[in-house]
């Protein structure tokens, strides 16, 4: 399950428009456990995976050509709380923090199964990914489409 939220708080009586976010609702499976029970840090960098494909790839996104050459440049992942089994499914939100000619970076916060929107996120993560061209082993430049579209969810 997705959604897309820019929703609005109220802040001295007035009311505070919230940055867009992407919700990806993705499910904690047992083998994601590690021996203390709580989500295995490989596991969690593939949640975050998985939580990125509909809002990004999915047919009928203007980023869906993405799929057919990005590359991963950098990730960062803290760890802020445990996450185990019960807290499943998660609620990843997901935004852009930067764009740029060829790249742009994806931040992440990760809160447990009906965790308030506002509440501590258990993990904030980030990642870099660059548009890529597979047949000529090339970097390429995001495309118009590609660039409004992450633009709608910048972090401003």
């Amino acid at each position: 399950m997705t959604s897309a939220s820019n929703g609005s708080a109220h802040a001295n009586g007035g009311t505070l428009l919230l940055p867009r976010r992407f919700h990806a609702k993705v499910d904690i499976r047992w083998s994601d456990m590690d021996v203390f029970q709580h989500v295995n840090h490989a596991r969690m960098v593939t949640l975050l995976e998985e939580a990125r494909i509909p809002w990004l790839f999915e047919d009928g996104r203007p980023t869906a050509p993405l799929r057919q050459g990005c590359v991963l440049v950098d990730l960062h992942v803290r760890y802020r709380g445990q996450l185990r089994h019960e807290d499943t499914p998660l609620d990843i939100a997901m935004w852009i923090e930067q764009l740029r000619a060829v790249d742009f970076t994806v931040g992440y916060e990760v809160r447990a199964a009906g965790a308030a929107p506002d509440s501590p996120a258990a993990v904030v993560a980030s990642t870099q990914i660059a548009a890529f061209d597979i047949e000529t082993q090339r970097l390429r430049r995001i495309a118009p489409a590609e660039r409004d579209y992450l633009a709608e969810w910048m972090d401003r």
